[in-house]
Formats: structure tokens, sequence, C-alpha cells
């Protein structure tokens, strides 16, 4: 196991906290649901559950019960992995949104917010599989915090208060936004009491008739007919048709290391790509906060985003597989396009051919959860069923409208995803150990996140909060590079003489994600139990006992 420094060399008003169990979010009163679990009995998966639930009430501003989700789950012997991202709804395809949008430059039209963005909501679903799989406690129990909350009010926390303002002049039209998101005619502001009873009544009917009543009974018939109301295209039928799928992982070893990944439609192959091209570099011989490191874990990173934006989809529409795209010769080929002393515009390679919210939780069971929903662009759609408090995702925006690209939209079919949990593990004796749940949201940050997370603990030897809190960059689509304003100048003089076109960004919060980390510190030994950390751009907390 990496032995850290547990000196942390940047500004932050956080510190690791160490528990046997242990539950990391970024709102206090989620991370404080999950502990509840926990010492009710549960286990780590109820305490995600729960922790996921609350969410939904102190930080709809991210994600709600009309999102998306994915999970990494350690059982003590191997990573299980979730996809709970939802399908288009069967009449969606590229004639549908080019009759009712129109086209430019022979391409149809596609919305950015509305009915026309929402796929069929996977979340629920994805509680119900893992609950399913892997609970304990009876899923009324997991409920029961975020009723509370939702009932009774919560004084909204700073940066929740923020973004809810700044979301407001774009969505305030939105069918059933402002009656659910604007009680007072405007945002909450910081310390204000929300409540949020619609949102309560739902919870409690997924707590009495368990969550496929949100796919099949009441919940159901009120989102299909507020879609039918408002011109949207889901129906019953999408919605009873939907399940949340087991998937199997992928994977890259990394310094001696496993890094895992949920496999496409999500994004986390790219930082398993990035991690495969740095493995090929002598990384630690650099100091860590300067010029060369950086260069090459951006580099890295832009060679995998060539790759992820021209093949990543649904897999069953990918011309090439995840094995190719990971494959070892193909990275070390990759690898070589990097020159040590240019930034270069990449094009994506030929593999051989053959709004977001993060949580984690871990228990002394030795059972570890990695756990991510989001709407997708802060409120998502800007859509909410009123009286259930449904905040509905944008997540077709991740379609493609382009006919020859695999990502091309189709009933029935998951869009590109951004949303991606990760895990850590190391072997030990032909056999995988757990070493780390962790995850960075925040759109295309993510795997980014990841690759910056990873490089720092394990080539560098940064403890999880020390990684967490340094100054992060994010390589945008069109391979500029946003560095935080933090980064220490010489550095970012540095990457502007290779030729990097930089900008620096205030506002940490949109641009450069927000990560929880827990890592096992003993295998040998669990009574050591955790430790986890909480990322100081966000409200969250790491919270154990």
């Amino acid at each position: 196991m990496t032995q850290f420094n547990w000196q942390n060399p940047y500004p932050t008003p956080r510190l690791p906290v160490f528990a046997r169990n242990i539950v990391s979010t970024s709102h206090p009163l989620a991370a404080q649901a999950g502990l509840r679990m926990l010492w009710q009995g549960g286990n780590a998966v109820d305490a995600a559950i729960a922790a996921a639930a609350c969410m939904t009430v102190v930080e709809p501003v991210s994600n709600g019960l009309g999102g998306d989700c994915f999970a990494l789950v350690w059982d003590g012997k191997q990573v299980h992995g979730l996809n709970a991202s939802g399908t288009a709804p069967a009449a969606w395809n590229v004639d549908y949104f080019r009759k009712k949008y129109g086209e430019a430059n022979g391409i149809a039209r596609q919305p950015i917010r509305g009915l026309d963005t929402v796929t069929v909501p996977g979340v629920i679903a994805g509680w119900e599989a893992l609950h399913a799989k892997f609970g304990k406690l009876p899923f009324a129990d997991l409920m029961a915090p975020a009723i509370d909350i939702a009932e009774r009010g919560h004084a909204v926390a700073h940066i929740v208060a923020r973004k809810w303002a700044a979301a407001v002049p774009e969505l305030k039209d939105q069918p059933g936004y402002a009656q659910t998101f604007m009680p007072n005619g405007r945002a909450p502001t910081t310390s204000e009491m929300m409540r949020m009873p619609g949102h309560a009544r739902t919870l409690r009917l997924l707590a009495k008739e368990g969550p496929r009543a949100y796919y099949e009974g009441e919940i159901a018939e009120r989102i299909a007919a507020w879609n039918a109301e408002h011109g949207g295209a889901m129906t019953t039928d999408d919605l009873r048709n939907y399940r949340a799928d087991w998937v199997k992982p992928i994977e890259k070893d990394y310094r001696g290391y496993t890094v895992h990944e949920i496999p496409p439609n999500g994004q986390g192959i790219a930082a398993l790509i990035a991690l495969g091209i740095l493995e090929k570099f002598d990384v630690s011989s650099h100091a860590v906060d300067r010029v060369h490191s950086q260069h090459l874990q951006i580099e890295a990173m832009k060679l995998a985003f060539a790759d992820l934006y021209k093949y990543v989809a649904d897999p069953r529409s990918m011309e090439v597989t995840p094995a190719q795209m990971l494959d070892d010769g193909y990275l070390t080929e990759r690898a070589k396009l990097i020159d040590p002393n240019k930034a270069t515009h990449f094009d994506f390679g030929m593999p051989r051919s053959g709004g977001t919210i993060y949580l984690t939780a871990a228990d002394e069971q030795g059972m570890m959860v990695s756990f991510i929903q989001s709407n997708y662009m802060g409120f998502g759609s800007g859509v909410v069923v009123p009286d259930y408090g449904i905040a509905l995702q944008n997540r077709g925006c991740g379609f493609s409208m382009d006919p020859k690209s695999a990502n091309v939209v189709e009933g029935g079919k998951r869009p590109f995803h951004t949303i991606i949990p990760a895990f850590l593990t190391q072997k030990v004796n032909g056999k995988h150990e757990a070493v780390m749940s962790f995850g960075v949201m925040g759109g295309d940050m993510q795997p980014q996140g990841h690759l910056q997370s990873v490089v720092r603990m394990l080539d560098y030897g940064q403890q999880p909060q020390a990684a967490c809190d340094a100054p992060r960059w994010k390589v945008n689509r069109d391979f500029t590079v946003d560095i935080e304003s933090t980064m220490h100048r010489e550095t970012v003089q540095g990457l502007v003489a290779l030729g990097h076109k930089l900008k620096s960004i205030d506002d940490p919060y949109m641009d450069f994600g927000s990560g929880q980390y827990i890592w096992r510190l003993d295998r040998n030994d669990p009574a050591r139990g955790y430790v986890a950390a909480s990322d100081s751009r966000r409200d969250g907390l790491a919270a154990g006992y």
C-alpha cells in the first residue's frame, strides 16, 4: 500500500477523516443520513442509498428524482458495476427532432432544455438494483432521512444557493420549475428554509410501495401524463420497460494498482486511456506541481478525449470495443505522440480491430461503494413534475443528431454519458484487494479528476485530502485548457511557453469538479478502518465513527 505524506501543502478548511465506518458526500446532511443507516445495522450500500436520497433534497441543483446513476461496489471479494443511465423514449430518432426543431447544415437541431432532452430516469432503478443485490435494511428505512428533511425543511447551503440563483433565469419558464424550486418567486438564499412536500410525497410512495412504483404505478402515470401534456415523447411503456444493468467494470493497471471504471456508454474509459499512456512515462521524476508533470498529464488526457469523442456510445453501437481502446500496444503508440517540449492538438487514433453528485461509503465489514447520480446540466431539463418533486434530467443532450455517428439518437438507446464512479484495487497473490473508492463530479472534468487524483496519490504519495485540494486543470472539447486560479504562477507560465492555450477560471464549483475519497488503511488489519476526504469546492463532509 502507498505510504502517504500526511502533510497538506495546499490551503484548505478540510482535514482527512479516520474511521471504521465512513460516508463522504458533498453535503453534510447526506453524509449523516448514511451514517444513520450504518448505526442501524445497515451496510455501505444502505448508507449510499440513504445518502443519495438525501442529496436529491439538499442539493437539487445537481441531481434529483428524475436523474440517472452509476455505481461500483466492492463486496469484499470483487468489484461489481451498475449502469442505471436511462434510455431514449421509443419515439425518438433523427426525424423526430428534425420535424420538431428543423435542421442546421443538414443536421437536425437538438434542444438543450425541456422535455425533448429527457431520457427515461434511471436513478430509482439504480437504488432498486443496489438494494436488491446488497442491501440489509428495509428500503423504507433508507428513505426515512430524506423524507424527514423534505417535509420539515432544511437551511440551504451556501454553494447550493449560489448555483440555484444562477439557474433561475434560464429555467424559470420550464413546466413545473417555478412551482417547485421558486416558492417565493425566486431561488432560496443561503440559510433560508426550503421545504419540498412534493418530493416527500414521491419518497413516501417509494418507501410504501417499493421503487418499482416509480416505473409502473402512480408515479409513472404522472410522469407520462406530464410529458403528454407538454409535448414530450415519454410514455408509461418507456418507463415500464426500463431496468438498470449490472455490468462488468473495465480496468487498467497503473503503478502496481488497478483502476476500475464503468464501461461505455460512460466516459470512464478516458481516465483509463490517459493512465495507460502515462504509465509509459516516469511522471514522478518531475516535481508534482511543476510544468513537466502537468504537461504530461494534460497531453495524455487530450489523447484520451480524442478517442472518447470519436468512439464512445451505447456499446451496442460502437465500432471498436473497450478492450481495443485500452490495448497496451495501442496506448504505447499513442504515448509516442506526446512531445515533452510542446503542446499538440491530437486527432483520434485507430485501435486494433477485433450537474452531478458523487458520494462514497465504506463499512467495517469491508464493503465499499462508489456512487454517482446526476441531472446533467444542474437542474437538468428544467422540467419538474409538479406535486411529486421529480426534476427530470436532460441526458438526451448526450446524443448526436448525425446519422453517421455511433452515438446517433435512437429509441431505447443510451446516450453518451459523463458521470462515472471509480475504484482502486491492488493485486495480492493474484487476487484484487480493495484500496480506494473515489470519484470527482463535474461533467467533462470527471475522468480528468480521476487521472489527477490517482497520479498525485500513486506517483507522489499525496494523502487523499491533499490530492483533493490541489489545484486542477481541465481540458475542454476544443483542447484549450482551463486552470484553477490557485495553480503556481511559474507552472502556468511554463505551460503557456509549451504552447498550451490556457484560461484561468475563478469558479471551481462549475469547472473543476468536486471529489470524495475513501482509502482503506490496511488490507491486513480491518480494525484500522479508512481515511476519507471531501472536496472543499462544495459544501461537503466526510463523517464516520
